[in-house]
C-alpha cells in the first residue's frame, strides 16, 4: 500500500466518524442572519471572500470547517494557503461544500457521491441549425413547444444554484438557437456558478464571442468531427459546417474563453484523430475532448461504425502515449476505461514520480502516489458525480442515457431530489455492476460507461461492450445483431 493509500484510508477514517459527519451535516443548514449555508459563510471568511459574519458562522462553524479542510490537505500533501487562493472563486467554494455535504450526508464513499451535482448538462433546446448524424437528442430545425419558457429556465437555474450545483453546461441541441440562453447564463453567474457551453460553433461570431466573454462563460466546448472538412461536414450533414465551426473557435480564442474541442470518434474519423491532435495546436485551444460514441438518439443507426473493443484500447493507448509527450493541449476521453489504460501504462512504463491520471474529463499530473485517489473520484460519473436535463425540464442520468427519473416542472427541492433517487443510486454502487464490470479490480476508477451498457442492452448495470475486458459481451452483441464477428480495424495509431 503506498503512503498515500494510506493516507487516504486515515482521512477516510477520520471524516466518517458519526459525530464528525453530523457536525458537517449541520453546517449544511442555511445561517438564518447571513442567509446562506453555515458552511459557504465559512468558506466564503476563510478565503477572504467575505469580512464579517454572525457569531455563530464566525466562531462555530468557521474554526469546524478549518479542521476539516486542514486535516485533508494534509492528508493530500497540499497545504491550505493554496486551497484559500483556490477557494477565492465562487464556484470552487460551491464544489469544496458540495463534497463537505457528501461526506456528512453519505460517507468518504468509493467511487465519492457529493452533496450536490458537481456538473449538470442541459439540454437547452432541440433546435438545432445541424443534421448531425449522431446527435444524441434528435435535434431539428426549431424549437420544441414542450421546452421550458424562459421563465420555467430562470427558475430552474434557482433551483439548481440553491441545491449547490458546481458546474452547468448548456447543450443542445444548439443553445445559442434559443436568445434567452444569455439570460440563463448571466443568471447562473450570478450565482457563482461556473457556466459552460457545449456547441457546434456556427453561430458564434466575434460579436457573439465577446458577449459570452462579457458574460463571463469560462468554458466552451466546439465540435469538429474530423480534421478533414469533408468528413466533419458529412457527420454534421450540411456543407460549410467545418469552415464555420473553425471560425467559431478562432473567436472563442480570441475573446480569451477556455476553448476546447470536442471529437466523437467512430470508424469514419479514428484515422483522423493524429491530424486533430496538431489541428488543435494550431489553433491554440486548450485541449480535445473524444466522445465515446453512444448508441442512442440518431446515433443508434451508425452501430456498425462504433469501434471494436480493441480499437478503443489502442485509441486509448495512443491518447496517453501524446499526453506523456506533453502536448500543448489537454487529451482526455469521456470513455471511463481511459484512466485503468493509463494507470495501466504506467505500471508497465514505471515513469518514476510522474504519471498521467486521466479521471474521465480530466487529466493532471500528479506524483505517482496520488494515483489512489482516482478509486474515489471514479470513473463514469452518470446519477453520481453529475446529472442531466431535457429542454422539457425531464431529469436523466446522463445526457447519453435516456432513462427518465424526474422533472424540473414538478421539484421543489433538488437537492433531496439528488439524495433520494433509486436510479441515481443503482449507478453509485459498483457492487451492483453485472460482469465483468462489476467485478473488474479496476471497476472503482472506471465502472464502465453506463451509457453504453444501456445504449446496447437496455440495463444500465450490463457490462460497458466497449471494453477489451467485455469482449465476450461484444461479439455475442453483434452475432444477436447479425453483425458477424468482423476483426477490428487496424487503426493507424501508434501505440507507446
Amino acid at each position: 500500500m503506498t503512503e498515500t493509500s494510506i493516507n487516504i484510508q486515515m482521512l477516510k477514517n477520520i471524516l466518517d466518524r458519526k459525530p464528525i459527519r453530523a457536525l458537517l451535516g449541520l453546517m449544511a443548514h442555511k445561517c438564518p442572519k447571513d442567509h446562506e449555508s453555515f458552511l459557504e459563510t465559512a468558506l466564503e471568511l476563510i478565503s477572504g471572500a467575505r469580512e464579517k459574519a454572525c457569531p455563530i458562522c464566525t466562531h462555530v462553524a468557521t474554526p469546524l470547517v478549518r479542521w476539516a479542510l486542514s486535516v485533508s490537505c494534509r492528508h493530500l500533501n497540499t497545504s491550505l494557503d493554496k486551497l484559500k487562493e483556490t477557494l477565492k472563486e465562487p464556484y470552487w467554494r460551491r464544489g469544496i461544500a458540495s463534497v463537505i455535504k457528501g461526506i456528512a450526508k453519505f460517507g468518504v464513499r468509493k467511487p465519492f457521491t457529493p452533496g450536490a451535482p458537481i456538473l449538470i448538462v442541459w439540454n437547452y433546446t432541440w433546435a438545432c441549425n445541424l443534421r448531425c448524424k449522431h446527435c444524441y437528442a434528435s435535434a431539428g430545425p426549431k424549437p420544441r413547444p414542450e421546452e421550458l419558457t424562459t421563465s420555467e429556465a430562470l427558475r430552474t437555474v434557482r433551483m439548481l444554484a440553491d441545491a449547490g450545483v458546481t458546474i452547468i453546461a448548456f447543450s443542445g441541441g444548439e443553445p445559442l438557437m434559443r436568445k434567452d440562453i444569455f439570460k440563463a447564463l448571466e443568471l447562473a453567474r450570478d450565482y457563482g456558478i461556473y457556466t459552460a457551453i457545449a456547441t457546434n460553433g456556427t453561430l458564434i461570431t466575434r460579436k457573439v464571442a465577446r458577449k459570452l466573454k462579457e458574460l463571463d462563460l469560462l468554458y466552451v466546448e466546439i465540435s469538429i468531427d474530423g480534421a478533414d472538412p469533408a468528413t466533419h461536414d458529412a457527420f454534421r450533414g450540411i456543407p460549410g459546417a467545418f469552415e464555420k465551426a473553425i471560425r467559431g473557435v478562432k473567436n472563442c480564442v480570441e475573446a480569451g474563453i477556455w476553448t476546447q474541442v470536442a471529437m466523437t470518434i467512430t470508424k469514419m474519423n479514428v484515422s483522423e484523430l493524429p491530424a486533430m491532435i496538431e489541428l488543435c495546436e494550431e489553433l491554440g485551444v486548450q485541449g480535445l475532448t473524444c466522445f465515446n460514441f453512444v448508441p442512442t438518439g440518431r446515433g443508434v443507426f451508425i452501430t456498425d461504425n462504433d469501434l471494436s473493443p480493441q480499437e478503443r484500447e489502442d485509441v486509448l493507448k495512443y491518447m496517453v502515449g501524446e499526453v506523456l509527450k506533453g502536448r500543448k493541449v489537454q487529451i482526455v476521453s469521456t470513455a471511463p476505461q481511459y484512466a485503468r489504460v493509463a494507470l495501466q501504462i504506467e505500471e508497465a512504463m514505471r515513469l518514476g514520480q510522474e504519471l498521467v491520471v486521466p479521471v474521465h474529463f480530466w487529466n493532471p499530473r500528479f506524483s505517482r502516489e496520488v494515483a489512489s485517489i482516482t478509486e474515489f473520484i471514479g470513473g463514469c460519473g452518470a446519477g453520481r458525480f453529475y446529472c442531466a436535463l431535457d429542454p422539457d425540464g425531464t431529469v436523466t442520468p446522463c445526457v447519453f442515457l435516456p432513462v427518465k427519473v424526474g422533472n424540473v416542472r414538478k421539484l421543489k427541492d433538488f437537492e433531496e431530489f439528488w439524495n433520494t433517487c433509486p436510479v441515481f443510486w443503482d449507478l453509485r454502487d459498483r457492487n451492483r455492476l453485472k460482469p465483468h464490470c462489476g467485478e473488474c479490480e479496476y471497476r472503482f476508477v472506471c465502472g464502465g460507461c453506463r451509457a453504453r451498457a444501456y445504449g446496447y442492452f437496455g440495463d444500465y448495470l450490463a457490462p460497458d461492450p466497449g471494453c477489451v475486458n467485455n469482449l465476450a459481451a461484444w461479439e455475442k452483441l453483434r452475432e444477436a445483431k447479425g453483425l458477424g464477428r468482423k476483426p477490428h480495424l487496424q487503426a493507424p495509431l501508434s501505440v507507446p
